[in-house]
């Protein structure tokens, strides 16, 4: 694989970073959490990430939707950052796959929420005459 993209539901994925700082927070948990998206160093900077954030989320649509959540990298400010840091995206990553904005949790960390519907499958297949 060149690519994957972890998610689960809070309690399948509990340990997340600055976890205090978060349930602090939080209002209601997600129905699933996307922890982790990862690239293999060849094929990075190529848009793949998207796909594999795209990936999971059409999985989840197939599991029957529900609040999603991602803690991605703000690098809003401009500044660089390496891309052993990125491991959960960035905020631009997911404004991209329509999350928006929550809050911030941690210095350079933010959680972001989309809500998404489940996915019926195909529509009713028509009869070939």
């Amino acid at each position: 694989a060149v690519a994957w993209c972890e998610f689960g539901t809070p309690e399948e994925l509990p340990n997340i970073h600055h976890r205090k700082e978060y349930e602090a927070g939080v209002e209601r948990l997600p129905d699933y959490r996307l922890t982790c998206i990862f690239i293999d160093k060849a094929y990075r900077r190529k848009g793949i990430s998207a796909i594999a954030l795209h990936g999971a989320l059409d999985l989840i649509a197939q599991a029957g939707g529900g609040i999603v959540e991602g803690y991605p990298q703000d690098t809003s400010d401009g500044k660089r950052v390496g891309a052993s840091f990125l491991y959960n995206g960035t905020r631009s990553l997911y404004e991209g796959a329509g999350f928006t904005h929550q809050r911030r949790k941690g210095k350079n960390h933010t959680v972001m929420r989309r809500t998404l519907a489940p996915d019926l499958g195909p529509p009713f297949p028509q009869s070939a005459t």
